[in-house]
Parts: structure tokens; C-alpha cells; sequence
């Protein structure tokens, strides 16, 4: 009887593991929240919130990023340091790059190698959030991560700043 038990378990665990890969299968989500609740001491001063997602399930995926700029002509990249919030999956990043110049944020949920989604954050020239897109493409029916190239960052971003420009 103990024998059967021991084999029955076996099997079981067995089996979880074969079916643990087969629920990770999946892209990962991202999306951004603002304002920050000031109330919540881990995102008091959060220029906003980066939720990172598997399916509807938040997760502690790696978030990276950079701010990328033309200022005063010039181009910038500066690294974004995000930090654990009291949330599962949820990372809170405070302003690091300059109030000057027009920015966008390129920021990433990595829940592996080349399996990643991207958030595009556009700053408007108040330095505000104007607008935020997570690139998709469609996939066996399914709407999923498309993947981003800083050339189509840069190209967006050169063209925001001329457009700003010439409006001046």
C-alpha cells in the first residue's frame, strides 16, 4: 500500500512538473498607472507605476528602462532605476533624466530573454505623460507584445522634437 502511495505521489509530482512550463506559456503584459497614491509609502513620489503581468496575474517580472531625449539638440539616453512597490509586480520609478528637452520612456517587463513587453511613454513638453502605447501585433489570434527597436524609438522621438520645434 505505502508502495502504491509513493508511486501515486511520484506520478503526481510528475505531472506538475510537466504542466508548470505549459502555464508560464504565454507572453507577459505591461501597463502603466498615474498618479501614484501618495498614501502608499513605497509609491509616494513615483512619477508613475509599472505593472508587469502574466496574462491578468500580476508578476515580479525584471522591469528596465531608459529615458530617451534631445536636449538642446543633443541626443540622451539615462538608465531608470525602478524600485519594489507593496504590490506584487508593481515597480515605482522616480524622475532621474532632465525637465529639459522632449523625452520618451522605453520601458520593459522581461520575463525572459527576447520575451518581453515594451512600454513607449511619451512626455509632452511640460514634461508630463502625453501619452502611453505597448506596441501589439496579432499572433494565432491572439493580441500580443511586438517587439521594439530603439531606430523606431529614435526616428519617433526625432520627429516629436522637430515638430515641437517648429512650433516655437
Amino acid at each position: 500500500m505505502l508502495t502504491r502511495m509513493r508511486s501515486l505521489g511520484l506520478a503526481a509530482g510528475c505531472a506538475a512538473l510537466l504542466v508548470s512550463p505549459a502555464l508560464a506559456k504565454g507572453p507577459p503584459w505591461i501597463s502603466i498607472e498615474l498618479p501614484a497614491n501618495p498614501y502608499d509609502q513605497t509609491t509616494r513620489g513615483a512619477f508613475l507605476l509599472v505593472h508587469a503581468f502574466h496574462h491578468g496575474t500580476h508578476m515580479g517580472y525584471i522591469v528596465t528602462g531608459t529615458a530617451e531625449g534631445i536636449v538642446n539638440g543633443a541626443r540622451q539616453s539615462v538608465t531608470l532605476q525602478f524600485t519594489e512597490t507593496s504590490r506584487e509586480g508593481v515597480h515605482a520609478l522616480k524622475r532621474t533624466w532632465p525637465q529639459e528637452g522632449t523625452w520618451t520612456l522605453v520601458i520593459k517587463a522581461n520575463q525572459g530573454p527576447d520575451d518581453l513587453a515594451t512600454a513607449v511613454v511619451e512626455l509632452g513638453p511640460d514634461g508630463e505623460v502625453a501619452a502611453v502605447r505597448v506596441p501589439t501585433t496579432q499572433r494565432a489570434g491572439w493580441t500580443v507584445p511586438a517587439p521594439v527597436s530603439m531606430d523606431q524609438i529614435d526616428a519617433a522621438l526625432r520627429a516629436r522634437a522637430q515638430a515641437l520645434a517648429t512650433k516655437s
